[in-house]
């Protein structure tokens, strides 16, 4: 178990347990509403799992924030790999013209047991619904999950 003063009070990082994370742009601005733009965060969330850092279960891609539901893998932080998604998407929005992507800290949920990675998987796929955006989950193209 790992903690340290950069860990918000109570937060633990547990290597091969589930977190669900929040992680919100800055200013609440509206920056994830382009398909390129999505795409190339969907792009750092895949490299992430290709370099075996994190095994994605569930994201889904709001207008100002995102819900990801990961395992963390070969005994990585949850501080880690928090900063490394976020540096390496701040890189990326650059080119789209956005110089500071994300609100300071992010939220955090570390899983208990199976019925509550199943329902926080459901919570986070369901939330354009919950925000109005679709009528219907399968016509949000910002959002994936390993259940589905």
């Amino acid at each position: 178990m790992y903690k340290s003063q950069n860990l918000r009070k109570g937060r633990v990082s547990l290597s091969n347990h589930f977190y669900a994370i929040t992680l919100v742009t800055h200013n609440r601005s509206n920056y994830f509403v382009s398909l390129d733009f999505n795409r190339q965060i969907i792009k750092q969330m895949q490299l992430l799992e290709v370099q075996k850092h994190l095994k994605s279960n569930a994201f889904s891609i709001m207008p100002n924030h995102i819900h990801w539901q990961f395992q963390l893998l070969n005994n990585n932080l949850l501080p880690q790999i928090i900063r490394c998604f976020k540096g390496r998407t701040a890189v990326v929005c650059r080119e789209f013209g956005i110089y500071k992507l994300w609100q300071k800290g992010y939220y955090d949920h570390l899983i208990r047991d199976e019925d509550d990675l199943i329902n926080n998987a459901r919570y986070i796929i369901a939330n354009p619904l919950r925000a109005g955006l679709v009528k219907n989950v399968a016509d949000y193209s910002y959002w994936d999950c390993v259940y589905v």
